[in-house]
């Protein structure tokens, strides 16, 4: 693929113009003035007249639960402990292996549209979610999410340990690396000492990072420090060895100064989910603290039930002026650090250094801005525009380790459809088709 004459978003949130982005494979072969580049026009090159059009890259979504897709506008404006006890649990507990599939393959395409190629997940069926991932074209970072609340813990017969180390032996570094196998324990509050203390060993015997939710909301952060002796979920599983290997701490909304030197001594990621905080009434991550501590943050929507969109544009809005008002001071984070956030910074929080920058040799992740968009005219500062301003309605193109996954409606019809990589007429009429039998089986129960 060879985007010609086009624009690219630097690293640093300058835009280059009369550029010739040459992609080879999977990865980025060479940007360079137009008149240098090499080639354009062999067979089997496609080429992409770039004239106002902005390159730059893709979104990759930190946190969320792609099956839950299937729960979007489920259970509206509750609490989250009984969100997830009267809506979530009961519903999740009729999930199929092929509702799983499906409904990954609804987010794979729902997060194409909106600029995000890669996914950092957490959830049960995991094979299957792979399987709709890969197929797909996408990335992930998967873990299937743990639970337990008795002390008595064999791990030979615990499920879920031992699902945790087969996808770990079947799949991590799988489909050319797009696929990264992490381990998780879902929260403190519903892992007991044992269940802590096994997965523990279990990341020190695989080297795998760990994916969690991490000090959510007010009342989880407090009760935790209840049970330990004053210990916040962050230094209880820091001190039990889980965040050995770095890993991604979701929310972080209540986390402490404390917590976020532990997080950057360990090299954790923060996700801030802010639409979703926002929704359940969670509160605001302190970003400028954890900044200030040297965590990187990332960004998540978390599952589309308590979201319910995967719009990335809206999460980096979201992003930036939550923070501003929450501490009322306009200058709290500058747009470059939310698009950094999205991209590059998502891309570390996965371990994926070869990702989040337009750059030769590094992986092909892309979206293609519509620069005419009225929205984007005119253009002072190109972070501005894009955080405070673009929609995913001005996404022409969006590009996974160099394959096309979106093109936007108009351009789709020659090209093989909006949705190239997945058969998105037979998805949602699967996802439709679950859902009904679920709310049978509901219905049922009650």
């Amino acid at each position: 693929m060879l985007f010609k004459n086009i624009a690219v978003l630097r690293g640093d949130f300058s835009i280059a113009r009369g550029l010739d982005v040459r992609v080879e494979g999977p990865k980025i072969a060479s940007v360079a003035a137009a008149a240098l580049a090499p080639g354009g026009g062999e067979p089997g090159c496609e080429a992409v007249d770039g004239a106002g059009l902005l390159l730059m890259p893709a979104f990759y979504n930190a946190h969320t639960h792609m099956p839950m897709t299937l729960l979007r506008g489920y259970g509206e404006n509750m609490r989250l402990q009984d969100w997830l006890g009267e809506r979530v649990f009961p519903f999740e507990d009729k999930l199929t292996a092929g509702d799983c599939y499906h409904a990954s393959a609804l987010q794979c395409a729902e997060g194409f549209m909106h600029g995000v190629v890669s996914h950092t997940d957490q959830y049960f069926f995991c094979d299957d979610i792979v399987r709709a991932v890969a197929e797909s074209g996408a990335k992930i970072n998967i873990a299937r999410g743990m639970s337990f609340f008795d002390e008595l813990l064999d791990t030979e017969t615990y499920s879920a340990f031992q699902e945790a180390k087969s996808l770990f032996d079947g799949s991590n570094g799988s489909h050319d690396g797009r696929i990264r196998v992490e381990l998780s324990l879902h929260a403190e509050y519903t892992a007991t000492k044992s269940l802590i203390a096994a997965v523990a060993d279990l990341v020190h015997e695989t080297g795998a990072p760990l994916h969690t939710h991490i000090s959510e909301t007010q009342d989880e952060h407090e009760q935790c420090k209840l049970r330990h002796g004053g210990k916040t979920p962050t230094q209880v599983f820091a001190e039990a060895g889980v965040f050995d290997n770095g890993g991604v701490a979701a929310h972080c909304v209540w986390a402490t100064e404390e917590d976020a030197g532990i997080l950057a001594e360990k090299g954790v990621s923060a996700a801030s989910c802010p639409v979703s905080n926002m929704k359940l009434a969670s509160g605001v991550m302190d970003a400028a603290m954890l900044y200030g501590k040297g965590v990187n943050i990332a960004l998540g929507t978390d599952g589309a039930a308590s979201n319910n969109s995967l719009n990335f544009f809206e999460e980096v809005k979201a992003y930036a002026l939550l923070q501003k008002v929450r501490f009322s001071d306009p200058t709290r984070i500058t747009p470059a650090q939310a698009l950094y956030a999205a991209t590059r910074g998502g891309a570390l929080a996965q371990g994926r250094a070869d990702c989040g920058v337009v750059e030769e040799g590094m992986r092909a992740d892309l979206i293609a801005i519509d620069l005419t968009s009225p929205a984007l005219t005119p253009m002072y500062d190109p972070a501005a525009a894009l955080v405070y301003a673009a929609s995913s309605r001005d996404i022409a193109l969006t590009v996974s380790d160099g394959r096309v996954v979106y093109r936007r409606s108009g351009a789709a019809d020659a090209a093989g459809g909006a949705f190239p990589t997945v058969d998105l007429e037979r998805t949602l009429f699967e996802v439709n088709r679950a859902k009904e039998r679920i709310l049978g089986q509901l219905a049922e129960d009650a």
